[in-house]
């Protein structure tokens, strides 16, 4: 079994909206052969905890503004370190940089497929721009 194709667009749509408010590290797997509970995770991250606000909220409307989807379920915005929002067809991780790499979800999905993002919404933000730019040869990554 594979993730449908509406799980597709809103993990598409989800990559997007944070891309948009500069996540970085957005990736995306298909676990829908190995969870019966949902079709696929976003993980993205953030430097700040305001940050990770900013882009789960920007997930959130976008989802409900274009795709007519709300969660069923918004975890961890108090600390603003680590939201879930689970969409019941995907399920939204969205870190602080450090829990990204503490507790590296990664690891635990990486049996599974990984789902192909547009080129603009899994751009790797985790540095400043002229970094990247000097990392990439003069190409902003």
């Amino acid at each position: 079994m594979t993730a449908t194709d509406r799980s597709i667009e809103l993990i598409n749509a989800a990559a997007q909206a944070a891309a948009d408010k500069l996540a970085h590290d957005v990736v995306a797997y298909d676990v829908s052969d190995v969870l019966s509970i949902t079709d696929a995770f976003l993980l993205a991250s953030a430097p700040n905890d305001r940050q990770v606000k900013s882009i789960v909220d920007e997930i959130e409307e976008r989802l409900q503004k274009e795709k007519g989807v709300k969660p069923v379920r918004r975890e961890g915005e108090r600390d603003g370190r680590w939201v879930l929002l689970d969409f019941v067809d995907i399920v939204v991780h969205v870190q602080h940089s450090e829990e990204r790499v503490f507790y590296a979800l990664e690891r635990l999905w990486k049996d599974c497929p990984e789902i192909d993002l547009p080129e603009d919404a899994k751009a790797t933000r985790g540095k400043g721009e002229g970094e990247a730019a000097a990392d990439e040869g003069g190409e902003l990554s």
